[in-house]
């Protein structure tokens, strides 16, 4: 569109140019006019015919609207040029043509303004502006922007306070409604704060703070508000109700009197509409749109009629919508949090991405508000009190944006390869290659669990350490049997150990410290002792490659309860290296680590309760956050490893899978789906000795040994070819231990 624009524009310099070059060398006005009309509605037909062979249906403002619109809207200009005033024998000076041109008479025909839709654009992603941590509320459940740098919030324990971007109460209504899934509070035209109070009544707040007066007395307690919100189009102020008695629910709406004069409620074939209402915005073109615990946005018509009613993406996949919002371009947004979302999509309920994923500091998002004046997006965390701030929408100038072919040489140019920039792949992964699919290779049962077995530890090739949730630690071989315990173990479903290039046993006791059994299992040495008692270590791992101890921590707020994260590096001296908390923006990336590895390119991979797997480089900027196939359809990240082929394996508990990523977060395949005998796979751990992958079950105390990766050499893999005697022959890389054959023939 930009490169039509510009097109355009050069375009019309050659007429300006073309028409000043004609006003200083003929006066023939008439005949001038009437050329360079011929000239302009060739340009018109060669865009005509431009627009027909390239332009997509989804451009919404073409060239050929913006001559429309130059026709229509842009000051008319009349020529009224009197060519005797120049006189065709003496020489042209400035003074004559400043006196010529002066006589140009300009008609207002209206301001020169395009739609805003046609100002404004997406940008690429959102993008972080701000954010803010509030204090006097626990968690943020329900937004109402009041200016740019003002907003009222809520949380679901009756706490509704005025604060601006230092997050600091301003100001705090005392008779608020309670409610966790709630939008119990809008903003009208005049700054006024409209509330649903404890009463059930719909109270408005004066502007300066000083007032309050009940604007919508409740009559009939069978019915209940539990949204409001006001319309900036009619000024009418829209309810969602619920009837707990009948189990039905309604929208109704009132005029700026308080007067009721809509009522939406059933279908075309009179079944209704809602089950209970949670949150309610309207859209541009005067649409009603309810986010309700059926587990749908249900969008009207102003006048009632039912639209369309989205289910999540793909359709029918499931949704758990809270707050909603619409924006400049008419676009729907709505917090899913069963993925942990925010979702968007176009007015007619077309899925069109995820705005927002697991979005740091946030984590759960569940409050939205669309501020139309600078086209920011307040959005709020029910896990704790941050509110972020960013901007998805921005102005646009169609005719002097940058320059597209600019920005395409850059990007082209951002595509070469740089010479020595490559990091160099190991040697090792050349000789490794995916088998499909893997190979079951034995399973055992372990005793001395309970039922469950949440965490692995490799040794050796047969001999692994293995955890359940019950303080139970036991060392066992391939036979199941238990060959030693740890007795202070702390409990938990978490990756409380890991083993050292030494054998020894690393990890967390009851008191949460972590500690370090011998090799020999005689001797226990507190390696790193809890000093700070609201931190405790949830998950451990060794790294490899430079010895140091990775370590997943928790702090737990004894007032909220909410939790915060992090992920702390120690040297083999027990010392604190580094801590990785926050990404670039200073947003928490961390809500409660359960399991950690490291790749091999040294970045550090966490599985984080109930969302994500969070992706940082050694260094510790944040790189991705892996949020389940397709991206933000939701992930319970359990254990977690990495593998020879710098592969991320993660289980995921709500698909009871292993998903398998390569190392920039790519989704690649489901390893293992629902496997056999395991179900629901909890826990992995991959030896890099024999490539066999380790993984136990939630189910029960089983544990299985799969291979999905085997060796090849490079030169001579391929068809197997007949030796001098006429036997095939194999490459030595391609035999199988006799360990591996007599498990082989075992299963």
């Amino acid at each position: 569109m930009l490169t039509k624009a510009q097109t355009l524009k050069n375009r019309i310099n050659i007429v300006r140019k073309d028409f000043m070059k004609n006003v200083f060398c003929d006066f023939d006005f008439k005949h001038r006019c009437l050329k360079q009309m011929i000239e302009m509605s060739r340009h018109i037909v060669s865009l005509q015919e431009y627009e027909l062979r390239y332009v997509q249906q989804a451009f919404t403002f073409s060239a050929l609207q913006f001559l429309s619109f130059t026709r229509t809207a842009l000051p008319q200009i009349h020529l009224a040029l009197h060519t005797s005033q120049l006189s065709m024998t003496e020489s042209l000076n400035k003074e004559d043509v400043m006196e010529s041109l002066s006589a140009i008479q300009i008609t207002e025909r209206g301001n020169r303004r395009v739609g805003n839709q046609c100002l404004l654009k997406l940008t690429s992603g959102a993008e972080f502006h701000q954010y803010l941590t509030l204090t006097g509320v626990d968690g943020c459940l329900h937004i109402s922007c009041v200016t740019s740098d003002r907003v009222w919030v809520s949380d679901g324990r009756y706490n509704l306070m005025l604060t601006d971007t230092t997050g600091v109460p301003l100001h705090r209504v005392e008779d608020s409604c309670s409610g966790y899934d709630r939008g119990l509070h809008t903003v009208n035209s005049e700054s006024e704060l409209i509330y649903i109070d404890m009463n059930y009544n719909i109270n408005k707040l004066s502007k300066d703070m000083k007032t309050t007066t009940t604007f919508i007395e409740t009559t009939d307690s069978s019915w209940r508000p539990r949204c409001v919100y006001w319309s900036p189009s009619t000024g009418d102020l829209l309810v969602g109700m619920c009837n707990y008695n009948t189990e039905s629910a309604k929208v109704t709406r009132y005029n700026q009197s308080g007067q009721l004069t809509q009522t939406i409620q059933n279908d075309n074939t009179g079944e209704g509409l809602y089950r209970e209402p949670k949150y309610i915005t309207e859209n541009n073109n005067g649409d009603v749109v309810v986010s309700d615990f059926s587990g749908a946005v249900v969008v009207t018509e102003r006048g009632g009629r039912h639209r369309f009613s989205y289910t999540g993406p793909p359709s029918g996949s499931g949704l758990e919508p809270y707050a909603n919002c619409t924006d400049a371009l008419s676009h729907i947004l709505v917090c899913d949090d069963r993925t942990n979302t925010v979702q968007m999509l176009d007015r007619d309920g077309q899925f069109l991405s995820h705005l927002l994923i697991r979005p740091s500091g946030i984590f759960y998002p569940r409050s939205l508000s669309y501020d139309v004046n600078t086209h920011r997006l307040w959005v709020g965390s029910w896990y704790n009190n941050t509110v972020v701030i960013y901007r998805y929408i921005t102005r646009q100038d169609a005719l002097t944006d940058l320059n597209p072919a600019t920005a395409d040489v850059m990007e082209s140019l951002s595509e070469i390869p740089t010479t020595g920039t490559e990091k160099p792949q190991q040697g090792n992964q050349c000789l490794l290659k995916l088998m499909s699919p893997p190979e079951l290779l034995h399973s055992l049962t372990v005793t001395g669990v309970d039922g469950c077995c949440y965490h692995i530890s490799c040794v050796t090739s047969d001999r692994v350490w293995v955890s359940d949730d019950w303080g139970n630690l036991m060392l066992t071989d391939t036979t199941g049997v238990p060959l030693h315990r740890v007795e202070d173990s702390c409990r938990g479903e978490r990756g409380l150990h890991t083993v050292n290039s030494e054998s020894e046993l690393i990890y967390i006791d009851e008191d949460y410290n972590i500690n370090k059994l011998s090799k020999d299992m005689k001797t226990t040495t507190t390696f790193i002792d809890r000093t700070d008692s609201t931190w405790g270590p949830r998950c451990v791992y060794w790294s490899p490659s430079t010895g140091d101890l990775l370590v997943g921590m928790y702090n737990i707020d004894t007032k909220t309860c909410k939790v915060t994260g992090k992920v702390t590096r120690y040297n083999q001296r027990g010392r604190l290296t580094q801590t990785i908390q926050n990404d670039n923006t200073g947003l928490g990336l961390y809500r409660e680590p359960n399991y950690i590895t490291e790749n091999n390119n040294g970045d550090v991979v966490v599985s984080d309760s109930f969302s994500a797997v969070v992706v940082t480089e050694r260094g510790g900027r944040h790189r991705f956050s892996y949020t389940g196939h397709p991206s933000g359809s939701g992930l319970w990240p359990r254990g977690i490893c990495t593998d020879g082929l710098s592969h991320i394996l993660v289980c995921d508990y709500r698909t009871h899978t292993v998903q398998m990523l390569d190392r920039d977060g790519q989704f690649l395949s489901h390893l293992l789906i629902r496997p056999s005998g395991i179900f629901r796979p909890r826990s992995l751990s991959y030896d890099v000795n024999t490539h066999r992958l380790w993984v136990g079950s939630r189910d029960n105390n089983t544990v299985v040994i799969y291979r999905y990766i085997t060796r090849q050499d490079a030169l001579t893999d391929g068809p197997i070819l007949p030796d001098d005697e006429g036997r095939k022959q194999n490459t030595f890389l391609e035999i199988l231990t006799e360990e591996d054959r007599k498990q082989t023939l075992a299963t």
